[in-house]
């Protein structure tokens, strides 16, 4: 085994909740230290595009695949760790809409008070899912894009009524009752991956982790 040393991390939040768990384990059983950065898919893949350096990148595998034909992340080193689906909240204890069809999701939100929904993936989908519903005008002045926490947050607050986001950032919010997935023809499933930057200064140990976190063990 090799010797303990400190293995840097940048990651979106998508896959916080479960990370937060696997991490601890895998730095016991190693003894490596495990440093993570939190940071929105969108600024994460403009950070590294422009050079900020680390051991290890995890977010949707569409931008580590940008990443790297970009040269930023290392060619085949990409790792698929998770697969998530976009989930629906509203607040713990109000009254849960029907999201069971398209046309029922489409009836909700235009009832909603108020949206919100993520700069990440999820967020980018449901835009476009807006307009695919023919709906993107009549919510203009009504949806909210949430910046550094999850979706959830502001409806847990009462500033919206209906949050949009991974169903892996949505559980574990405290506050807001997840109503379930998008219905499958609307849905939209995104993977989640590792990659090991090109410049990464501890790739041994980078990739004990990535395998620590695919292993039976942690699924």
């Amino acid at each position: 085994m090799a010797a303990p040393t400190e293995i840097q991390v940048m990651s979106s939040a998508a896959i916080k909740a479960s990370y937060l768990e696997i991490v601890p384990q895998f730095e016991r059983a190693s003894g490596h230290k495990v440093t993570t950065r939190w940071i929105p898919g969108v600024d994460l893949f403009k950070r590294v595009m422009e050079g900020e350096t680390s051991d290890l990148v995890i977010m949707q595998a569409g931008d580590i695949d940008k990443l790297i034909a970009a040269g930023r992340i290392k060619t085949g080193s990409r790792a698929d760790l998770a697969k998530s689906s976009v989930g629906v909240a509203v607040r713990a204890g109000a009254p849960r809409p029907d999201i069971s069809t398209a046309d029922a999701l489409k009836r909700a939100l235009l009832a909603a008070k108020g949206v919100a929904y993520s700069t990440g993936p999820s967020g980018v989908y449901i835009l476009e899912l807006f307009e695919r519903l023919g709906i993107a005008v009549a919510l203009q002045g009504k949806t909210r894009q949430v910046k550094g926490e999850p979706a959830g947050a502001p409806v847990a607050r009462g500033e919206a009524e209906i949050a949009f986001q991974q169903v892996s950032e949505l559980l574990p919010v405290p506050g807001i009752d997840f109503i379930g997935k998008l219905p499958a023809d609307i849905q939209k499933i995104t993977i989640f991956s590792a990659g090991m930057q090109a410049n990464a200064r501890e790739p041994d140990a980078a990739r004990t982790l990535i395998d620590f976190i695919q292993s039976p063990a942690a699924a």
